[in-house]
């Protein structure tokens, strides 16, 4: 559902170009009585400058006055016909510093234990390049001596549940008893 735009100076809007009370203005507007007073006294909001509701549609003058003629009518926010814009991925998460030497540890599980694993898909559960998961396979990454294969869920790199997710989207199964193993013989 939209939210309402500017709620305080539609309120200031409302308060000025209609004789809603003070009880259906907070409604709609989502703000409590006693502000939408206070705005109407003149104590709060000044130099706010009133927004108009039914200019950028979200109400209809008819429905205004429906309501100031039964003050116990409720203002309803006007359907709109637009469409609704697509939401953004959040983008890559956030790996504290601290683990990102983790990270080829968890790449190197991956590629052993989950060969059907597409780089794309690596990449997305970690948070690294390709061209890092290609020097894990061919073992010409620069600390390699001291890369040892660990789970990325334990090393809190992904959620088990987004691994499990990719493992079955490339065709393979999650191998339970090989996560069990790995639980068992962190400290």
């Amino acid at each position: 559902m939209t939210q309402l735009l500017m709620p305080k100076a539609t309120a200031v809007w409302l308060i000025d170009n209609t004789a809603l009370s003070f009880d259906q203005i907070a409604d709609f507007c989502s703000l409590h009585p006693l502000e939408v007073q206070s705005i109407a006294d003149g104590e709060t909001g000044i130099g706010i400058q009133g927004y108009d509701p039914v200019q950028n549609g979200q109400l209809t003058r008819a429905v205004i006055e429906a309501c100031e003629s039964d003050p116990s009518g409720r203002l309803k926010l006007a359907e709109s016909d637009l469409p609704t814009p697509n939401r953004r991925t959040k983008g890559p998460r956030y790996v504290p510093v601290a683990r990102r030497g983790d990270k080829p540890d968890g790449i190197a599980w991956l590629v052993k234990h989950h060969p059907e694993l597409k780089d794309a898909q690596i990449v997305k559960l970690i948070g690294t390049t390709k061209e890092t998961i290609t020097k894990i396979r061919e073992r010409t990454h620069w600390n390699i001596s001291n890369i040892s294969a660990k789970h990325p869920a334990m090393l809190g790199l992904c959620k088990q549940t987004d691994l499990d997710a990719a493992i079955e989207k490339a065709g393979g199964t999650p191998h339970v008893e090989e996560q069990v193993q790995d639980i068992s013989e962190l400290p």
